[in-house]
């Protein structure tokens, strides 16, 4: 199967497992995907934009505000470019945004301002996985017509075992093809 031809959105949250967006930018562009990685502002604790960009060999877009190019105000160009918006690692705290339709960074004002699909890949500690107002959050986006990818159970990085490990890369990139078929 090969993706050319089509945009997706790498959104890249500040969660333990945003390293694992460096593995799913290779699958993708090795199926000939163009991927813009749009990072919150958290991630680079847990990863370099620096690396995203080498491996998409496309710009990171992190801030809302950054210098406009060719007159395209990012949220917006990005928005219409994406055939696809990819959230992973989803945190909790992005799909609450998302959820009350929060657009108050540049990720989530780009799901907001997008007609493309949606999918989101969580992953977090498990009993935030279970609390009632992230289950709340996910049930609110998958009746928007979101799609998910939900977590595994396993080891966490906290030491904890339990749902909430990110889904397996090979699942991410199979449900993207599926959605973009």
């Amino acid at each position: 199967m090969s993706l050319e031809n089509k945009n997706i959105v790498l959104g890249v949250c500040g969660g333990i497992a945003a390293y694992k967006a460096c593995d799913i930018i290779r699958q993708l562009t090795k199926l000939k995907a163009n991927v813009e990685c749009v990072l919150t502002k958290s991630v680079s604790n847990f990863i370099a934009p620096l690396t995203l960009q080498t491996l998409s060999k496309n710009k990171v877009h992190q801030d809302m505000f950054e210098s406009i190019e060719n007159y395209d105000i990012n949220h917006i160009s990005l928005a219409k470019k994406a055939d696809i918006i990819v959230i992973v690692p989803a945190t909790a705290d992005t799909i609450a945004r998302l959820a009350v339709g929060r657009a108050d960074d540049l990720l989530s004002s780009i799901v907001l301002a997008s007609k493309a699909k949606i999918l989101i890949c969580p992953a977090m500690n498990s009993n935030m996985l279970s609390h009632k107002a992230v289950c709340n959050n996910i049930t609110i986006l998958k009746s928007y017509g979101y799609d998910f990818v939900m977590p595994e159970s396993g080891e966490l990085a906290c030491g904890d075992c339990g749902d909430g490990r990110l889904a397996k890369i090979e699942v991410i990139v199979s449900n993207i093809v599926e959605i973009l078929s």
